[in-house]
């Protein structure tokens, strides 16, 4: 079973920055994700990478703010979130799977961590 560990959440201001770290628990190398899932509404992707970090993957809403790296040395993956805005609010999770098909889809991930809020205040 791979354990997956989010930090890097907190309050910020429009406009402001953060970056979140994701860290699991084996070296095994995974196609790695975030999802994020605001209040009343569904779990949503927002970025994507490759077990190699060679390919990625953004949501349309966060192309060009958000970019998503591994550091596999230290089994971890980040996402560094710039201009964030009130509507970026909500729960993020890292998520972990074999294969790159389907990687917007929250089902066909096998591991999740327990999530970190981002709030972000206008």
């Amino acid at each position: 079973q791979v354990q997956l560990g989010e930090s890097g959440g907190g309050l910020v201001q429009a406009g402001d920055s953060l970056r979140l770290s994701c860290t699991r628990s084996t070296r095994t190398l995974y196609t790695m994700a975030w999802f994020r899932q605001a209040p009343g509404k569904e779990r949503e992707f927002v970025a994507a990478v490759n077990w190699s970090g060679g390919m990625t993957y953004y949501a349309v809403p966060v192309k060009g703010r958000f970019t998503i790296s591994l550091d596999n040395a230290n089994n971890t993956t980040f996402l560094q979130m710039n201009s964030l805005t009130p509507e970026d609010t909500a729960v993020y999770y890292c998520a972990a799977r074999g294969g790159w098909t389907d990687i917007v889809s929250p089902e066909t991930y096998d591991f999740w961590g327990q999530g970190t809020q981002v709030t972000v205040s206008p």
